[in-house]
């Protein structure tokens, strides 16, 4: 997610290069056979294409509110997970007491559970954030595209990427619950199921009672459903025939735009030469010069060529790179910061110590 706002234009002028260097060429080409070569039926009507113009751009339009919603889905859930784990804290740390303990502990020995579940809670947000980023094959273009894979190298880097899970999350959990949670696949859900026991046996000995026991089972229930709806959005990506149908009609679109407008830039080339005619300049050096641009008026049509081509792929793109909002691109959901946000406000909440600071950015990206 970015927060100078003076930097997407720049970085999206930069991620675009090699497609405008593309679009040059795809105008050059035709203008050059059509008005050097000669080849003057070598245009296309502009209104059929007209038509394909406005069609695509309905289907431009489609997939990016598509995208949108995934990616403002994401954020609700994530909100969501943030209003939860207080909630979970606010609990933990009220509702575990001495009021019907069997065997009542020091406050010491009190903070020690509390510490314990809500150390087991940053590591389930831990673990989640890394099953998250973990790259689909349908999320492969960010490394696989050489304009997404510099921009990332050189912008921006990724936490998850760099340092392997279990250096992060043995800080939060006992070696028995270590060994448990990387002999079995789904560690998120394996560390709810934890937090689950492990509540049962603070109830059986009488430090939670049978209503607040359900409360907060509840609550681990509202963090499953959290997380069941971040792995749809995860493991079920933007139906792939929309996607690369899109893709080829846009560049389709881009091949056959110069072969449109060609004719129509030649039109108001004549019509300047024939002003000039019926009109002379007061100097024959002046008239010279603006027959000879009105002659080659035709050769306006690249700029304008690859202005429009830049705006119908640069729009397919940013609905391509908004899809995944977990896949780790500068415009995702936060997950890793909005996880150490929750973190330090949580651990405050416990008086706890040894807090970490919030993360470093490169480039005031924010991942």
């Amino acid at each position: 997610m970015y927060i100078k706002r003076t930097f997407p234009l720049r970085g999206m002028l930069r991620w675009t290069r090699r497609n405008i260097y593309l679009f040059i060429i795809l105008a050059t080409i035709p203008v050059f056979l059509f008005d050097i070569v000669g080849l003057k039926w070598l245009h296309v009507p502009w209104l059929p294409l007209g038509v394909l113009g406005t069609a695509i751009s309905f289907l431009v339009s489609f997939k990016n509110n598509a995208s949108y919603d995934r990616l403002w889905e994401a954020r609700k859930i994530w909100g969501g997970i943030v209003n939860s784990s207080r909630s979970w804290t606010i609990m933990v740390k009220d509702y575990i007491n001495n009021d019907h303990a069997k065997d009542k502990l020091s406050n010491d020995g009190l903070f020690d559970i509390h510490r314990e579940l809500v150390h087991r809670h940053v590591a389930w947000l831990t673990a989640l954030r890394y099953q998250l980023r973990k790259d689909k094959p349908w999320e492969m273009h960010l490394i696989k595209d050489k304009s997404n894979a510099e921009f990332r190298k050189e912008n921006f880097f990724v936490y998850e990427d760099e340092i392997p899970i279990e250096n992060v999350i043995k800080d939060y959990i006992s070696t028995e619950e270590y060994e448990e949670l990387f002999a079995k696949g789904n560690q998120a859900s394996q560390i709810l199921g934890i937090q689950s026991r492990r509540l049962r046996e603070l109830k059986q000995q009488g430090f939670i009672d049978d209503f607040r026991h359900v409360e907060m089972e509840n609550m681990l229930v509202e963090f499953y459903t959290l997380q069941g709806k971040s792995e749809r959005i995860k493991n079920f990506p933007y139906p792939r025939q929309y996607a690369t149908m899109n893709y080829l009609f846009v560049w389709l679109f881009i091949i056959l735009l110069p072969f449109g407008i060609m004719e129509g830039f030649e039109s108001i080339g004549k019509h300047i030469i024939e002003d000039l005619t019926t009109h002379q300049s007061r100097t024959s050096w002046g008239h010279q010069i603006q027959e000879f641009l009105a002659e080659r008026f035709v050769w306006l049509s690249i700029p304008f060529s690859v202005i429009i081509s830049w705006v119908f792929n640069t729009m397919e793109s940013i609905g391509e790179n908004s899809e995944n909002p977990f896949e780790g691109g500068p415009n995702d959901v936060p997950i890793t910061n909005m996880s150490r946000g929750i973190e330090i406000d949580i651990r405050q909440l416990i008086d706890d110590t040894d807090i970490p600071a919030p993360y470093e950015w490169k480039n005031d990206i924010v991942l």
